[in-house]
């Protein structure tokens, strides 16, 4: 590999920034000439959504086209069969493989995100389910979630421009995988009826978040009749567009027109309406923010349409305070607003990436007062069983040593406890022998239950 190779966070900006100021530090250039399967694209082409698109990586042959300039075949093949025993298919556009630095790519915390190293994946918790969240226990028609009181998850389809590996909703998302028969839910005009129809008959319902799949994936058609209907409903008040596509794709609002015109239109709708539509996107850490990005987000800055991000934290990837501390103060920068960091949901196949409860209560310390308050996110946990999301300080209950602890959740169910469980390899060793053996875990989940006085 050539010693000319610069890492990500060497490609900035002319400027030299100060002690204070490194998260305005953005990559630029044309960083994906670093990258010998992109050396020969030009700005123009990189920039197209639509080559971003067909050139995206989906299987592992594409995968080893791209890097096999970069990587030795020790590490792709450590690589394919981490593919092979996750809950996600690859799906990777050239942007983020040109962002992973792959003269280190074992310790890259974007390449963590989306390509597992077999060393790297541990056992599965035995808490942990592939539907974490209970999200089709509460499911009146197919592809609509209905926890919260006033607020639903709409699944308009089962498509991203990438798929995380991490994803909560790997049951339903991507394609079928070894392990995983997934339950589609396609963009189908007659099921989003259906979902339309309850909508207007339960009238509590104020919140929609259109997600999937991601909304990035939905045509500008799509976008106009999911966002107008949606506006014609009288007691919906709000619409979120939930997409991780600014993060992984963000070419596509500077050059896809048509769908960004629908968004817009939408939106400006929604505002003479007295109605907020905005948009929910994901970054998880500082290097997936580049000038194309801030580029991008200022698009929709012009047109007045709010973007929150809601990240997960990850072990590795964002678990370091200085880290978490840049990614808030860079999606500031860039002009989005910092709104959740989600605790890594129980789902199976990611257990190398979870991180303990602790660990996200010491974040949200070391991140409050980094900037203006409005800018600093919520930790919470999104609770096992369908609790829905709680403040990570406001346990029942917690135990360091079994990693349990339990969370009440009166407005969505008040008679029950809802427990999260921390990685188990990440406990003292007592708590790691009591969970070794399965005759032990009735009584671990029932003694933090009794503590927490449920």
């Amino acid at each position: 590999m050539s010693s000319t190779w610069l890492s990500t966070d060497t490609l900035v900006r002319r400027q030299k920034p100060s002690r204070n100021d490194s998260h305005r530090d953005l990559v630029d250039g044309e960083f994906w000439r670093r990258v010998p399967a992109y050396r020969e694209i030009d700005e123009a082409t990189f920039l197209d959504h639509r080559w971003q698109s067909k050139a995206s990586v989906t299987r592992t042959e594409q995968l080893y086209a791209v890097l096999r300039e970069c990587v030795s075949d020790a590490f792709y093949q450590a690589v394919v069969e981490g593919l092979s025993r996750a809950p996600m298919s690859v799906r990777l556009s050239p942007y983020i493989m040109s962002l992973i630095d792959w003269e280190r790519p074992e310790h890259d915390p974007i390449r963590r995100q989306f390509l597992p190293l077999a060393s790297e994946l541990l056992p599965d918790h035995p808490m942990a389910r592939l539907d974490s969240l209970s999200e089709r226990a509460c499911s009146p028609v197919p592809g609509l979630t209905h926890r919260y009181p006033d607020k639903v998850l709409f699944l308009t389809q089962d498509r991203c421009p990438v798929y995380c590996r991490f994803c909560t909703r790997s049951y339903a998302v991507g394609l079928d995988t070894d392990d995983v028969r997934k339950d589609h839910v396609g963009a189908q005009r007659e099921r989003w009826e259906r979902a339309f129809d309850y909508l207007r008959t339960h009238t509590e319902v104020e919140d929609v978040v259109i997600s999937g799949g991601d909304s990035y994936s939905l045509r500008e058609d799509q976008i106009r009749v999911i966002g107008h209907t949606l506006l014609d409903i009288p007691n919906i008040r709000r619409m979120r567009f939930a997409t991780k596509g600014p993060a992984v794709l963000p070419m596509k609002l500077l050059t896809d027109e048509p769908w960004l015109a629908a968004l817009t239109e939408v939106a400006h709708r929604g505002r003479k309406l007295h109605k907020e539509v905005c948009v929910h996107t994901h970054f998880n850490h500082p290097r997936e923010i580049t000038d194309i990005t801030r580029r991008s987000i200022g698009r929709l800055f012009e047109e007045g349409i709010t973007v929150r991000n809601q990240t997960v934290l990850l072990r590795g990837v964002n678990d370091e305070p200085e880290t978490m501390r840049q990614l808030v103060r860079r999606l500031g920068f860039v002009g989005v607003q910092p709104y959740y960091v989600f605790q890594h949901d129980m789902v199976t196949g990611v257990e190398d990436l979870r991180t303990t409860l602790a660990t996200s209560i010491e974040l949200e310390k070391q991140v409050r007062g980094t900037t203006a308050g409005f800018n600093c996110p919520s930790f919470v946990v999104d609770t096992p069983g369908g609790g829905g999301k709680r403040d990570v300080h406001s346990y029942e209950y917690y135990s360091q040593v079994t990693g349990v602890s339990v969370f009440r959740s009166p407005n969505v169910d008040p008679s029950s406890r809802f427990l999260y469980f921390d990685p188990i390899e990440q406990l003292p060793e007592e708590g790691q022998e009591r969970w070794a053996d399965p005759s032990q875990h009735e009584s671990i989940v029932g003694e933090a239950l009794s503590a927490a006085g449920g």
